[in-house]
């Protein structure tokens, strides 16, 4: 069985969630959501099966359509509560494979999704794998976004640095995004010259796909890792809209297998657009009290705003090392979030690479890093294992 396989619940009901819930046991990455929320969760999610129950308004047959234009590689499982046949006849012509009545044939539920899992194995190893054994499927590219509540904790630094090690240390198409929109950043780590920059996307907001991003894409000059970088420009940051970012993130995880979004410190509708596209949110922070009490700040926050966090937030600790006021123990002690990184203070090393506009690694397997570089690369290396 393939625990790793994706699967998307879409029910209206608390009971008939509880009752799938049961079934889907075994598999590790099962999220659930409902027919108004799909069409938001579909594309960040990305999912290999969807289990359709019959939505409350009785939209089916559209749900589906709607699901498999955005999923063409996607399996979907229509579920309903009373066998009807012209909505069979409709569902399966729509694009469902599968046609399940609740609860008396559940348990061809069980039979078709261990098939189905069986197949998506069987799939994987024939499209191959990278050097490092993990395997790319275009259309599905995973977004990591970088935040933290506080400024100069290293945020950029390590956004630019994990997407650099990631190209150079894999053979997956990578996306640097730059959306500190005022003032950038990005390009004083790579030495950009800035005359291309995201905001020269917002004319095509409307048709944005590959072709326009690479376009606009500068591109480092030792490991080729693409990047849209920041306009720097207050106005353009005025007049972008969350619909913008939006679209941006979803063309780019179709057109890319990661995606690294460098976000800024204030939480506005385009941060939030972000946050919610991500599929892993790496918050950086320092080993310092004014670090732990804004990222609790910060928790409640993705509280309020209703920001899913389970399973896709991780703190990433930077600058660690003998000095510091608090140590990664005393974390593990003050909050549950898991803590995916380490990251040396490097203060030298660091300082010589941005002085000079150079990346803080420039080729694979690169035998002499700084003390920071190699933390990154070898988290980035246990990313892709």
């Amino acid at each position: 069985m393939n625990k790793d396989m994706k699967i998307l619940v879409v029910a209206d009901y608390d009971s008939v969630k509880d009752m799938l819930k049961e079934i889907l046991t075994p598999y590790e990455q099962v999220r659930y959501t409902t027919s108004i929320e799909v069409k938001k969760e579909i594309d960040r999610i990305g999912p290999d099966v969807v289990l359709l129950v019959q939505p409350e308004d009785g939209a089916g047959v559209e749900l589906v359509q709607y699901i498999q234009g955005e999923l063409p590689e996607g399996i979907l499982i229509y579920l309903t509560e009373k066998q009807d046949f012209v909505l069979l006849r409709d569902v399966v012509r729509a694009g469902a494979v599968e046609y399940i009545v609740m609860p008396d044939e559940l348990n061809l539920l069980s039979d078709r999704l261990d098939k189905i899992s069986d197949l998506s194995q069987i799939k994987q190893r024939k499209k191959g794998t990278d050097a490092s054994g993990k395997a790319f499927v275009r259309g599905r590219g995973k977004v990591y976004s970088f935040y933290s509540g506080k400024g100069g904790s290293g945020r950029t630094q390590l956004a630019t640095g994990f997407a650099q090690a990631l190209k150079l240390e894999s053979t997956a198409s990578v996306l640097l995004i730059d959306l500190n929109l005022q003032y950038g950043g990005i390009e004083t780590f790579l030495s950009f010259d800035n005359n291309r920059t995201l905001g020269d996307l917002m004319p095509v907001m409307d048709e944005i796909n590959e072709f326009h991003i690479r376009n606009v894409a500068q591109r480092e000059n030792h490991s080729k890792l693409e990047v849209l970088v920041s306009p720097r420009d207050a106005e353009t940051a005025e007049n972008m809209s969350e619909a913008f970012v939006t679209r941006l993130i979803r063309a780019s995880r179709r057109s890319y297998d990661f995606v690294i979004i460098d976000l800024p410190t204030h939480m506005n509708e385009l941060t939030f657009a972000a946050l919610s596209e991500s599929d892993m949110i790496y918050y950086v922070m320092n080993l310092d009290t004014p670090s732990v009490q804004i990222y609790r700040l910060v928790e409640d926050l993705f509280r309020r705003l209703r920001i899913d966090t389970a399973g896709r937030l991780e703190v990433v600790v930077n600058q660690v090392g003998r000095d510091n006021e608090l140590n990664v123990s005393d974390l593990k002690g003050l909050f549950t979030t898991p803590i995916t990184a380490e990251i040396s203070r490097d203060h030298q090393g660091v300082q010589a690479a941005v002085n000079q506009g150079r990346p803080l690694q420039k080729e694979a397997n690169e035998k002499k890093l700084s003390l920071a570089a190699k933390d990154i690369r070898k988290w980035v290396l246990k990313k892709l294992s």
